[in-house]
């Protein structure tokens, strides 16, 4: 009798701390994926589907899907059997922290690339 009445008041505990209230919010600033799939979106749209002659010779490889908690995009040669990618960024960690590397962080388009990432994963959406 004494247990029944013992895992009842569990019971009934653990449903009021159900239904208490949830943060909306996430504490610590964005997710890495919110930020990739912010960059993502922004990368699809100004560098690819605009047409930019800077970008034509690559294709964009979104990976966002990511067990490793590093969602990223990756640019890389179109039409070539050598899938290397030319261009990486990654975020992780939360807040998330924004990376870009490889061969074309070496060349002159690589100020750009920057500016436009970052202002992307600041919510802005222009071009």
């Amino acid at each position: 009798m004494r247990k029944a009445l013992g895992a009842t008041a569990l019971l009934a505990l653990m449903a009021l701390v159900g239904c208490q209230p949830k943060a909306t919010t996430p504490a610590g600033g964005p997710s890495a994926l919110d930020i990739m799939e912010k960059v993502a979106v922004g990368a699809n749209r100004c560098w690819f589907k605009s047409g930019d002659p800077a970008f034509k010779a690559y294709s964009l490889a979104p990976e966002l899907t990511s067990f490793s908690g590093r969602p990223r995009i990756l640019l890389v040669r179109k039409g070539s059997s050598d899938i290397r990618p030319l261009l990486v960024v990654q975020a992780e960690g939360k807040p998330a922290r924004l990376q870009a590397f490889g061969p074309m962080m070496g060349e002159p388009i690589s100020g750009r690339i920057g500016k436009d990432v970052q202002r992307w994963a600041a919510g802005n959406t222009d071009c």
